[in-house]
């Protein structure tokens, strides 16, 4: 597991993959082996399989915010955005106060065409996480309210101009 963590460090997810399939079976359900599996999967862009494996984490542990924040990227990858928001939902349960999450939902939902929520969102989590407001304006999330004067206030409150 420490030599497919070690291709995943370096970028190369395919040698990851090979190692991992390469474990014996008693590991195959590990969730350090699971996690690095999705991962590598994930960085392959076979976001399908890697939703699979993280399902299968989110059921060893359904208490891990990183799973979700997981699958809800690779769901929006896939065209799910409504799976994407879900699953950030999730996450957003399980921590209220968690700046990437705010921040990633306030992404989905704008995609989504939920301005109000990508608005309250997006001002939780510059509000935890005031260095966040320099992702804004290169964060093509946000282009579909982005002409929104709410938006654009939004921002100007924080400090950033969109």
């Amino acid at each position: 597991m420490r030599e497919a963590e070690g291709y995943l460090e370096l970028g190369l997810a395919q040698q990851a993959l090979e190692t991992l399939e390469r474990l014996p079976d008693p590991y195959c359900d590990n969730p350090v082996a699971l996690l690095l599996r999705a991962e590598a999967l994930r960085e392959l862009e076979r976001y399908e399989e890697a939703l699979g494996v993280f399902q299968r984490l989110e059921e060893l542990d359904p208490d891990d915010v990183r799973v979700y924040l997981a699958k809800g990227w690779c769901h929006k990858r896939v065209g799910r955005i409504d799976l994407a928001c879900a699953d950030l939902e999730k996450a957003a349960e399980l921590e209220p106060d968690n700046p990437l999450v705010c921040y990633n939902l306030a992404c989905y939902y704008s995609l989504a065409g939920n301005k109000d929520k990508a608005l309250s969102l997006l001002k939780k989590a510059l509000t935890l996480e005031p260095d966040y407001r320099k992702l804004v304006p290169a964060e093509t999330d946000f282009d579909p309210i982005r002409s929104d004067p709410e938006f654009n206030r939004l921002l100007e409150a924080a400090g950033e101009t969109a």
